[in-house]
């Protein structure tokens, strides 16, 4: 598992993609796969930091395909060669992270 992070600086806003590695499976997968329901695991939350602060937050459902893509941008925080540090956690509480440079 795991995030792929890139991120660059341009006219003073900082784009970032990313893709979070993860399985994505619904509710309707695993009754069909195993029978119960209970089974489905996809990512619940996900955030990006910079320097320590906040600068995106993102509550998710079943609803997103196999490892996602997420893009968004931000201004007035982060400079080149800070870092962008991506988080997510799933449904059974598991969680990882990425993260990438600001060119």
């Amino acid at each position: 598992m795991g995030i792929k992070v890139k991120a660059k600086l341009k006219n003073g806003v900082v784009k970032v993609k990313c893709m979070a590695k993860h399985e994505m499976s619904t509710y309707n997968q695993m009754k069909k796969k195993t029978g119960n329901s209970d089974d489905a695991n996809f990512i619940t939350y996900l955030t990006a930091t910079v320097n320590g602060e906040k600068v995106f937050e993102l509550s998710t459902s079943q609803f997103l395909s196999k490892n996602p893509i997420f893009k968004f941008q931000f201004q007035g925080i982060g400079a080149k060669g800070d870092k962008v540090l991506m988080t997510w956690t799933d449904r059974k509480g598991n969680s990882d992270k990425g993260k990438g440079k600001i060119k």
